[in-house]
């Protein structure tokens, strides 16, 4: 069993290179099932769900040709099989993309039903609402998910609530659909963006993206022959903002884009941090306790429920008591139980915490409950007074590229090891 030892306190000084989005990534790759020919991407995050969905596009036919451990040139000319293998599918949530580009490419598909962190219902209604509504049938059934349609047809869709992954999704199958399709009431991530620029960067027509209106004007073929370079992570540079805060650091944080930042930097500045933006990179310093603060997550451009374990290592250190209120998912406070271990005073009831700010963390061994609650607990254990061993480390994996290695570079005295 692997765990990650972490001896602190320590300030963390210096700079970090920002790799690419996690979330971007995830669902570039299988909307390369679209495409009829041969596109290379770049700057892709080193993780585990990277060569996890890598492996899934090999079984469904695609020729992957590794360029470095950052960039893949893919030919999807040749897709052999409508049915993705149910062991990796099961693996994680973002496995659900392949139905939408399977629809559109093929009009079939059958995969098992995604996995991933749990963080409570993760309902996919409303991808099959949208895939439905463009004139597949969908049924679930003994753990599986099965798509059918002879040819979609683009349709006004409105999502019933700002779904991400259904936006996407239902941008993918409409992508060769015939006619013009126009989702309402669309999430606005800046890798949905990402996602309709690689599109339309292999011939797709797809406007509006970034904002609650998307129209997608079916085209017959996208051509491939181009590369793509995949969004900097707006999650990983905000880790890394709030690790400075909670370890009264100063950190430079290379390769972002800070205009995805805004709703991190306002809180970082109200809770006493200071943030020097200089476009493609930017710089947070803290040289006191945090003040209090309260959280509400919501969808882009709001605070983002990725971020909220990493901002509760900050506010369980902060003078005063704070509330975090979690409009995302219901069962995001997990890795509260983990913080009270090391010390820190916080109650969580239902979708709302309270933390009653503490002077000091204190190291001892916690588990990683989800990937964000994995990189809070590095944060914590770089911030707490002596050894914080961390378990379950396939979380943090998933989502983070050398996690120890950044931190490290940083100031952190972190090593992963290897326990019996």
């Amino acid at each position: 069993m692997e765990k990650l030892v972490v001896t602190g306190p320590t300030q963390l000084k210096g700079e970090v290179t920002i790799s690419g989005a996690k979330n971007a990534a995830v669902a570039l790759l299988p909307a390369t099932l679209l495409i009829d020919g041969v596109c290379t991407i770049e700057n892709l995050p080193h993780i585990s769900d990277i060569e996890i969905s890598c492996t899934i596009l090999e079984k469904l036919g695609a020729k992957i040709t590794w360029n470095d451990k950052h960039c893949i040139t893919i030919d999807t000319r040749n897709i052999t099989t409508t049915k993705a293998p149910l062991d990796l599918t099961s693996k994680f949530r973002a496995s659900y993309y392949i139905i939408g580009s399977m629809l559109g490419r093929k009009g079939e598909i059958e995969v098992g039903m995604p996995g991933g962190c749990k963080l409570g219902a993760r309902p996919i209604d409303q991808h099959i609402k949208g895939f439905e509504a463009l004139g597949a049938t969908v049924t679930v059934e003994k753990g599986k998910i099965y798509g059918k349609a002879k040819k979609l047809k683009g349709t006004s869709i409105y999502m019933d609530i700002v779904s991400v992954g259904a936006t996407i999704n239902v941008m993918l199958a409409a992508v060769l659909a015939k006619g013009t399709t126009t989702i309402d009431n669309a999430a606005k991530e800046p890798h949905i963006v990402d996602v309709a620029n690689f599109l339309n960067t292999m011939g797709a027509d797809i406007r509006g993206a970034g904002t609650d209106v998307i129209k997608i004007n079916g085209v017959e073929k996208l051509h491939g022959n181009a590369t793509y370079s995949v969004v900097p992570d707006q999650i990983e540079a905000g880790t890394f903002m709030l690790a400075a805060v909670a370890t009264r650091g100063d950190l430079t944080l290379k390769n972002c884009i800070t205009k995805h930042l805004e709703s991190i930097t306002a809180k970082i500045i109200e809770v006493g941090g200071n943030v020097e933006d200089y476009g493609d990179s930017i710089r947070v310093w803290c040289n006191k306790r945090p003040n209090k603060a309260n959280i509400k997550t919501l969808p882009y451009p709001g605070f983002p429920t990725d971020l909220q374990p990493q901002m509760g290592v900050v506010l369980s250190l902060a003078n005063g008591t704070s509330v975090i209120n979690e409009s995302i998912w219901e069962s995001r406070f997990q890795y509260t139980d983990e913080l009270n271990k090391m010390g820190a005073k916080i109650t969580a009831q239902g979708k709302t915490a309270f933390f009653e700010g503490v002077k000091k963390l204190y190291g001892a061994p916690v588990y990683s409950t989800d990937l964000r609650a994995g990189a809070a607990l590095v944060i914590a254990g770089t911030a707490a007074q002596g050894e914080t061993d961390i378990y379950n480390l396939q979380h943090i994996d998933r989502g983070y590229e050398d996690i120890e290695g950044k931190f490290r570079k940083i100031g952190a005295n972190i090593k992963r090891v290897t326990e019996e």
